[in-house]
């Protein structure tokens, strides 16, 4: 029996280690609501990204918000994820209120943040980080990361941007009993310095058995007037699941 040739055998192994990853897409949408359930608007999602080793990574995420019964959006956020799945890049936008928020990360260790705030004033802020740092949506993704320690009652510390201030701060991800929001898991995200506890009320989520976001109950990123954004229960049903897992 004849041997496979080196060469060949070579061309193979490569072969195999840069063998594409899968395609995949997730679609899912949320109508966020008052207090009282009066709907308030629609956010839109597409995440296109891929399957690595069973599970979904997120590479591009496409948001449009939505007043109700309109089809044209009156704000929008692109994320994507070229280096890491927990720290995308942001760029948002609310016309109505000559608002925008852009995030990028010039160097390995320095994010840069430009916000147009509503009274026309541009701030800027050069933010060092490390690889505990959480920017926007990426806290999604570090939730199902850390998937079987959170649903087993076990806490995971972060830290979260908060990119109007310039500034990341101390928050813990946990497991808890709550009134506003039935789910198959319910989470909360709250600050763990002594301060901030006293001023930033905590995030409530929902989370169903597959690990897709269900439920966010809390502050908002959409402005309800020129001083205050909304605080909503926005509930989410998802139309499309990638062709893997969302956690490992």
């Amino acid at each position: 029996m004849s041997s496979i040739p080196i060469k060949a055998l070579v061309r193979s192994l490569v072969s195999l280690a840069v063998m594409p990853v899968l395609a995949a897409d997730m679609e899912f949408t949320g109508t966020a609501k008052t207090e009282t359930g009066d709907i308030l608007y629609q956010e839109k999602h597409r995440v296109s990204g891929s399957c690595q080793e069973g599970v979904f990574r997120p590479q591009e995420h496409q948001i449009g918000y939505y007043r109700p019964e309109t089809d044209e959006t009156f704000a929008s956020k692109d994320l994507a994820y070229p280096n890491s799945v927990i720290r995308p890049t942001v760029e948002f936008l609310q016309p109505d209120f000559s608002e925008s928020l852009s995030i990028k990360y010039p160097s390995a260790d320095t994010l840069a943040i430009e916000w147009q705030k509503p009274s026309k004033e541009l701030k800027r802020y050069d933010v060092t980080y490390n690889q505990d740092v959480v920017v926007d949506a990426g806290f999604d993704t570090l939730v199902r990361q850390h998937w079987g320690e959170i649903i087993n009652g076990k806490s995971v510390d972060f830290r979260f941007l908060a990119p109007t201030r310039g500034e990341h701060y101390a928050f813990v991800v946990e497991s808890v009993e709550s009134s506003r929001v039935e789910s198959d898991h319910v989470l909360q995200s709250r600050p763990t310095g002594i301060v901030l506890r006293f001023l930033v009320e905590p995030i409530i989520l929902g989370y169903n058995a597959d690990g897709a976001l269900t439920d966010y109950y809390g502050l908002t990123n959409i402005r309800k007037n020129l001083d205050t954004n909304h605080t909503a229960h926005i509930r989410y049903a998802v139309e499309k699941y990638p062709d893997c897992a969302l956690t490992p």
